[in-house]
């Protein structure tokens, strides 16, 4: 399939953002949204999450001064959001798949902006079908690695128990968790690995587990402590700061990085964007970084 017909068949465009290229042909790097929020569990609206970064992504700089780069010199494609059937989570789950697929058959490198968690495992299911030695590095506030919630299999609270079950033992690394059941850490100890309530201490250890294997990282905004981003759905005290976050990002950039997404800004509780100005700022460094 062609770039522009997949452009056409999943995606359409609301708004952009900065600085991101007209002309998919020439870009390696592909941005765009998948606003869904069908299976959170206390507060919805993180499908309104990448329209509102687009947004107030204007308000930052396209100049990053950690990395010394600039997205005008990057070239990456916005392709908008992915057009998903709202409340159908099977059907969604199925187009965000078949999207990332397609892209990543174009040597395309997937950024996308969530919505729920649970929009990670399509686009990590597409990618360890390109890269069977998929590795993940998830940061979140919360484990993720229910066998179901509320008697659903597919959640956000279930997430990562997909991933793990899907890639392999020991191919999950999960940093920041400070939130889990029992059952979940249980599990954690014996088919992830959780580094409980630990960020920063622990990349360099991270770094020389995973070596030059295919990697795609997921950040959970929630992974923040609520004073640094409250525009979420599940907020948990005790979390890493934002300088934190932005640190650990950049010292992964020498991984072999396949794939990235953000997901759980919630901007219903958001009122001064706070969160989503710190999420255009994530997306700038990741998009520069990897």
């Amino acid at each position: 399939m062609e770039e522009m017909d997949i452009m056409e068949k999943y995606f359409e465009k609301k708004a952009l953002f900065m600085d991101s290229s007209p002309d998919i042909t020439a870009c390696s790097k592909v941005l765009f949204g998948i606003p869904m929020d069908s299976t959170v569990s206390f507060r919805p609206g993180t499908r309104m999450a990448p329209y509102r970064i687009r947004e107030v992504s204007e308000g930052i700089e396209e100049f990053s001064v950690y990395q010394r780069k600039s997205l005008a010199e990057l070239g990456f494609y916005d392709a908008g959001d992915l057009i998903i059937p709202f409340g159908n989570v099977g059907e969604t789950l199925k187009r965000a798949e078949a999207a990332a697929a397609d892209l990543l058959q174009q040597g395309k490198k997937l950024f996308v902006m969530g919505g729920e968690h649970l929009i990670s495992w399509p686009l990590i299911k597409a990618c360890h079908k390109f890269f069977p030695d998929l590795a993940v590095i998830q940061m979140d506030a919360h484990a993720d690695l229910r066998a179901d919630y509320l008697g659903e299999k597919m959640s956000h609270a279930t997430v990562m128990r997909q991933v793990a079950e899907q890639l392999g033992e020991k191919r999950v690394f999960q940093l920041g968790i400070r939130s889990a059941t029992r059952e979940e850490l249980e599990y954690a100890e014996q088919k992830t690995h959780l580094y409980l309530d630990q960020f920063l201490s622990v990349i360099a250890a991270v770094k020389a587990k995973l070596g030059d294997r295919p990697v795609y990282i997921s950040v959970d905004i929630d992974v923040l402590d609520p004073a640094f981003a409250p525009g979420t759905g599940t907020p948990e005290a005790g979390g890493i700061t934002s300088r934190e976050l932005l640190q650990g990002l950049l010292e992964l950039r020498d991984l072999n990085v396949v794939g990235f997404d953000l997901v759980e800004i919630s901007p219903p509780y958001d009122p001064n964007d706070n969160t989503a100005i710190l999420g255009a700022k994530i997306i700038r460094e990741a998009l520069l970084a990897y």
